[in-house]
């Protein structure tokens, strides 16, 4: 934890990417358990983690880490949603947290990362309350270890790719309405959870934020900018900081789909409770393009031909293997945008890149280093930082894209489930100690 001078300096997880024993102990289901990759590939066994915990833990020992940010898996501790608390599940966390503390790592708990019990559904309100139940459960659980607690992770991702794009679970495409509303009530539940928490650590919730740049001086990039920012950051920021959502984009959703009559009274209160810190997720920067006449939204997301970059302007965006371009400026931006605008402490509570190389992953060493220099930059213009977690431990379970791509520091081969650190967790682990 992060008392005094000390920095967090973290990997992360999530619990259907790694744990996989979706039917042990009692767990009931997930609306991702019967969701494929497009490979057809599912979390059935994923990393094995739910039962190699134990060597994991020494893995991030042994990188040197001082914290581990991870969730729970609600179908573990309430089968069906609510109601009956499987006290199984309730104990294998309770048997990880006691081990993390025993070496010296703190425990960054995420309390909802994608896997829903298949019971629920959050276009319904009452999802939000039954979120509330569960975290309350956590926090009785594990409050007296816990000082690092993250409700939602990444609400807008939730919201466009499951009820959008239809890429996510539970598959829903061209739902403007199930959308947004989605989004609200994940705000809500957020929201209910922090009020609830009555712990001496610190709350928050991790957002997957974006910079945001016009692709040229032209008044309608420049416009449309302005817009997708309120879309993927401000509509989610702004009320989480007391400011309710932005005036631009919610007209922009009503003219979609009517009155937004699912925001009833006392809710912006509720979603704007105070926390202790902002967890920021980062991966790409957006540079926007108005398309006007595009639906629903007039614009889109370009890759710019040339881009500054840590070492001066490139003829061409590098890019990690998965396509996303890389620009370090802009964790920078975002870290110093929250402390300006809001006055928020941040964490980094996901960074990552994906690359093919088992071992000698020299790509990833240069992804680190650069991004750990952008959250120093950040640091030295007066941004109060908690921690870095760099995502991810160890090769997982990438959801709709299944294990094609790898983002850890150690290689899982998933036929024989051996881990092996790569280069990139060597370098990790020297740039802790250093």
């Amino acid at each position: 934890m992060r008392r005094g001078d000390r920095i967090l300096w973290g990997v992360a997880t999530s619990a259907f990417q790694i744990e996989g024993s979706l039917d042990a102990d009692g767990r009931g289901k997930s609306i991702w358990d019967d969701f494929p990759s497009d490979a057809g590939e599912t979390g059935a066994i994923a990393c094995d983690h739910y039962r190699r915990w134990r060597g994991d833990v020494d893995l991030i020992a042994e990188l040197g880490a001082n914290a581990y940010r991870f969730s729970i898996a609600w179908p573990r501790l309430l089968p069906e949603g609510g109601g009956r608390v499987e006290r199984r599940g309730v104990d294998h966390y309770s048997r990880l947290i006691d081990a993390l503390l025993e070496r010296g790592i703190a425990p960054v708990v995420t309390l909802f990362h994608w896997d829903l019990p298949a019971t629920l559904d959050w276009r319904e309100r009452d999802t939000a309350y039954r979120f509330a139940e569960y975290a309350q459960l956590c926090f009785d659980a594990y409050s007296d270890r816990v000082d690092w607690w993250l409700t939602i992770n990444e609400p807008w991702i939730v919201g466009l790719l499951g009820f959008l794009h239809g890429l996510h679970a539970p598959g829903i495409k061209g739902d403007v309405r199930a959308e947004v509303t989605v989004f609200h009530h994940l705000l809500l539940a957020h929201g209910l959870a922090t009020e609830t928490y009555r712990g001496d650590g610190d709350i928050g919730i991790a957002l997957n934020l974006c910079p945001h740049y016009a692709a040229s001086d032209d008044p309608a990039d420049v416009e449309a900018t302005h817009a997708s920012d309120e879309y993927v950051n401000r509509w989610f920021l702004d009320p989480l900081y007391g400011r309710g959502y932005p005036e631009g984009m919610r007209a922009r959703y009503e003219e979609i789909v009517g009155e937004l009559d699912f925001i009833e009274d006392g809710d912006l209160r509720t979603i704007a409770a105070p926390t202790g810190y902002l967890g920021i997720n980062y991966y790409a920067p957006r540079v926007m393009q108005a398309v006007p006449g595009d639906a629903p939204w007039p614009w889109r997301v370009i890759v710019p031909g040339e881009w500054p970059t840590t070492a001066g302007f490139t003829g061409g965006i590098v890019s990690t293997e998965a396509g996303t371009p890389i620009f370090p400026r802009g964790l920078t931006d975002l870290l110093v945008r929250a402390h300006r605008d809001y006055g928020a402490r941040v964490m980094v509570t996901e960074n990552g890149a994906v690359y093919p190389e088992p071992l000698h992953d020299r790509r990833r060493i240069e992804f680190l280093r650069d991004h750990v220099d952008a959250v120093r930059d950040a640091v030295g213009q007066g941004v109060d930082v908690l921690g870095y977690c760099h995502w991810s431990l160890m090769d997982n379970f990438e959801w709709k894209l299944g294990y094609a791509q790898r983002f850890g520091l150690v290689h899982v081969d998933y036929d024989t489930q051996e881990r092996t650190i790569k280069d990139s967790g060597r370098y990790y682990k020297e740039l802790i100690a250093g």
